[in-house]
């Protein structure tokens, strides 16, 4: 059940036909804030999108990534008609998810410069041209550190400018997810993004389980937290639809979680390491892309097998509002949890266990 302060989104027709057109789902949602004496509203507008690789896997790497490039541009360019002032893109978008495969080559080829590659340039132009914050997650490459490998999230400003990189903090070890094959933990924290709109946070993909992953960007003033994934049905679907709302609410903010789509084929067969045949596919990415309110509210989610395009009109007023009635910032024991914890990273912990 969708709670209250979630209403639809009216469009003009002429988006609703463009969507309509470039054969994506389009939804739009507005969460609504009381009104206040000495604070005006804050009203931001987030476009989640989530497509399919257009290329197959096996296509010429550069062909593969300018056809997302324009998959994508024709997406974003309906976001802007829709008033989006801030976006971001699924997890690892430029690409097929191809970690899968523990192969090196060629999706090592797919990775680029987070401060001036190919796609952080691309949407540079983007963000100049729509007046709009970009977030895109990529596969970097870190050639100051010896080419190393990251899963990063590139912030764009509205300006055009590089404003800044977010690595992916937890890497996960499930299923076909051999993501540490290709790169490991990331060393940046958990940075904050002032923008114009206000004050972004990306945590990616499998960050999204770890509860005190979200709530750390929320300790470092975000007021939107977006979580791009890939992520595939038979291992996450029941979760996905509690994670991002439960952060929400635990951390007095928006969160926005976006998955890609579609089932991707792999010309050479991979293992699970589960004593089952070998298979091409990873599994179908489901989408379901949605936003969720501080409140407890959430849209409904973008469709399972088609890419899409969510807005999301919210008013920034209703995380301080939701944060004064509940009080979990000022309720949190937060001394005495980090002097626990630190207790219990010590390798001479002893549980606190009470016995007869």
């Amino acid at each position: 059940q969708i709670k209250m302060n979630c209403r639809k989104l009216i469009l003009p027709q002429k988006v609703v036909e463009a969507a309509q057109e470039r054969e994506f789902d389009l939804q739009g949602y507005v969460f609504e804030a009381a009104p206040e004496q000495l604070r005006t509203p804050r009203i931001v507008r987030v476009g989640l999108i989530q497509n399919k690789i257009i290329l197959p896997t096996d296509a010429p790497v550069l062909n593969q990534i300018t056809a997302l490039h324009k998959r994508v541009s024709e997406i974003v360019e309906v976001a802007a008609f829709c008033g989006v002032n801030i976006v971001c893109f699924q997890e690892a978008w430029t690409m097929p998810f191809a970690f899968c495969t523990r192969e090196k080559e060629p999706w090592t080829e797919f990775a680029e410069s987070a401060e001036d590659g190919f796609t952080t340039r691309f949407c540079q132009e983007l963000a100049k041209k729509y007046n709009m914050v970009v977030v895109s997650p990529i596969l970097e490459r870190d050639e100051i550190h010896g080419g190393t490998l990251w899963n990063t999230a590139v912030v764009v400003s509205n300006t055009g400018q590089f404003l800044g990189k977010s690595r992916k903090n937890h890497i996960p070890r499930v299923g076909d997810f051999n993501e540490s094959t290709y790169y490991m933990e990331g060393n940046t924290g958990h940075r904050v993004f002032q923008t114009q709109f206000g004050r972004i946070a990306v945590n990616i993909c499998y960050g999204r389980h770890h509860p005190l992953n979200w709530f750390m960007y929320s300790i470092n003033g975000a007021e939107i937290i977006f979580n791009p994934s890939a992520t595939v049905g038979a291992v996450s679907e029941p979760m996905w639809s509690v994670e991002a709302r439960n952060a929400a609410i635990a951390n007095h903010c928006f969160t926005c979680a976006i998955n890609r789509v579609g089932t991707e084929y792999f010309k050479n067969e991979f293992t699970s390491g589960n004593g089952k045949k070998a298979h091409h596919e990873f599994g179908h990415f489901y989408g379901s892309s949605y936003v969720a309110a501080p409140d407890g509210s959430r849209s409904p989610g973008l469709s399972r097998t088609h890419d899409g395009l969510l807005v999301a009109e919210i008013d920034l007023n209703l995380n301080r509002q939701t944060a004064d009635k509940w009080n979990f910032k000022m309720t949190g024991r937060y001394d005495m949890y980090a002097d626990e914890l630190t207790k219990a990273t010590q390798n001479d912990f002893k549980p606190n266990i009470i016995k007869e």
